[in-house]
């Protein structure tokens, strides 16, 4: 008799658990990041967009977040790259530029000497992102379905396939122009897969004849290369959500090279308007219509050109680290004896020579002060923030706690430069745009949900950067990355 009640008890205890409604959830999460979008371009472009088009039709059927901002320093790729995925800033995640010092050496944000490449034999595949400290949405993902979700990266850029995979990721791969092809490295696996192999070369006649970092066609592989990865991983096939983040990496190149004011970069985004549409009739056949949730951001916005601005009489001005970094050595030599007080920058990051300060006997706090003294001095620069005393001054807490968001103690310099508003890093001869800094043209970005869930509308209130990754992680009700700051946005 007690047997009998046992089973019934547990029978009835399996049919309840068995009732329990399930967790709805989107079969495929697409991130989509393109690389030096401002956010007006989303309107500069309005009269380019086509009726069929990718754009009109994230905006005419998405959900805009037209107040997005980053709120750390610097405003560069991998820092965005992380930062959308992580749901913070370089201070918690650790990637604090596109170069860092880590364990006093200079190397890239992904760059890694323990694992080699895989479709390369080239260094481009020495590359993971065992760097960066915390998890990642897709990390997430993984960790709240038992490992089952399937998460892949793919961009022309390393770090741009990498840090939003994450730790836990199915693949990352990324374009070697030397294979020509794209490639991944041994921390995912040791051979590439077979739909990656097919892709390179199905398509080694477009990626031999043209530079794919700065034409049309960089877009266009990208976007071809998502839409394989959708096949060859199933991504988005059973009820377990996947996620497939993608960033195209030719729109930062061109801008680079030619400015945000250019037939060339007009050109870029153009084709980017034509493949974000075909990609959508990809997830639409594939995943099916409702069934997948995309997001559209950028990793950072971009600066007019100097000549631009200055021709239409805008405040405009270059600022050169390296002709700065020799007056200042040269007049604390002269002041305290020491030959190389700064001993590197990267970016607005000043790096001490604290070994050679120690070895003088000076008093490195004064060389400091005096230091600041110097390069203030210079009306291209507005402050230099101590990062060891970073509230100690009149500079506006706004600039400061933006540097200090980006900071992380062991792979930052001492020192910080905020240049004035307009003022850049780089030369009056440069024909392109750049980006680093805290001003709007860096730091507003565009932000579109799109599919499950997502209603149509628009929101000027401000979000941040940060917000993306907590966002994601509410709609499929799993936890955010470890160490996001960010709030989830209401669609109202």
């Amino acid at each position: 008799m007690k047997k009998f009640l046992f089973l019934a008890v547990a029978l009835m205890g399996m049919a309840a658990v068995s009732a329990q409604p399930t967790i709805e959830r989107p079969k495929l999460v697409v991130g989509i990041v393109i690389d030096q979008m401002r956010w007006d371009y989303l309107y500069t472009y309005n009269n380019m967009w086509r009726p069929d088009g990718g754009i009109r039709r994230l905006l005419d059927g998405g959900y805009s977040c037209g107040n997005t901002m980053i709120d750390y320093l610097p405003t560069f790729t991998a820092c965005g790259h992380s930062c959308v995925y992580t749901g913070t800033t370089p201070a918690f995640n650790g990637i604090v530029g596109n170069t860092m010092m880590v364990h006093g050496k200079p190397i890239a944000s992904v760059q890694d000497s323990t694992v080699t490449g895989v479709g390369t034999t080239t260094d481009k595949g020495k590359a993971s992102p065992r760097n960066m400290l915390v998890t990642t949405i897709g990390d997430q993902l993984k960790l709240g379905t038992d490992m089952q979700a399937r998460v892949v990266g793919i961009s022309l850029k390393d770090r741009a396939a990498i840090l939003p995979a994450g730790h836990g990721a199915n693949g990352a791969f990324w374009y070697d122009e030397k294979v020509p092809g794209f490639i991944t490295s041994t921390y995912y696996m040791s051979k590439l897969p077979q739909w990656v192999e097919r892709f390179n070369k199905d398509n080694k006649k477009t990626m031999k004849n043209y530079d794919l970092w700065n034409n049309r066609n960089g877009v266009t592989m990208t976007f071809e290369m998502a839409a394989a990865a959708i096949d060859g991983e199933q991504l988005g096939q059973d009820d377990v959500p996947d996620l497939l983040a993608v960033s195209i990496s030719t729109t930062d190149y061109v801008g680079h090279a030619w400015s945000t004011r250019s037939l060339q970069l007009d050109s870029i985004y153009d084709q980017l308007d034509i493949d974000l549409a075909k990609f959508f009739k990809v997830l639409d056949q594939k995943v099916g219509k409702g069934n997948y949730l995309l997001f559209l951001t950028a990793d950072h916005g971009g600066t007019h050109n100097y000549k631009f601005m200055t021709e239409h009489h805008m405040p405009s001005e270059t600022i050169g680290n390296g002709s700065l970094e020799k007056m200042v050595n040269g007049k604390i030599q002269e002041k305290f004896g020491v030959e190389k007080a700064i001993k590197g920058h990267m970016a607005y990051n000043w790096f001490l020579d604290n070994e050679a300060l120690a070895a003088a006997g000076v008093d490195r706090e004064a060389v400091k002060r005096e230091i600041i003294s110097l390069l203030e001095r210079d009306d291209r620069i507005a402050w230099v923030i101590d990062f060891e005393h970073p509230y100690g001054r009149s500079i506006p807490r706004e600039v400061v706690d933006r540097a200090v968001k980006g900071y992380y103690p062991a792979r930052c310099g001492e020192l910080y430069l905020i240049p004035n508003i307009g003022v850049y890093s780089g030369s009056h001869d440069g024909k392109g745009s750049t980006h680093g800094t805290w001003n709007q043209s860096d730091t507003h970005i565009p932000l579109v949900f799109y599919g499950w869930h997502v209603p149509h509308g628009e929101r000027f209130e401000r979000n941040g950067m940060t917000d993306i990754a907590a966002t994601i992680a509410a709609m499929l009700h799993i936890q955010a990355p470890d160490a996001c700051i960010g709030q989830p946005i209401p669609f109202k």
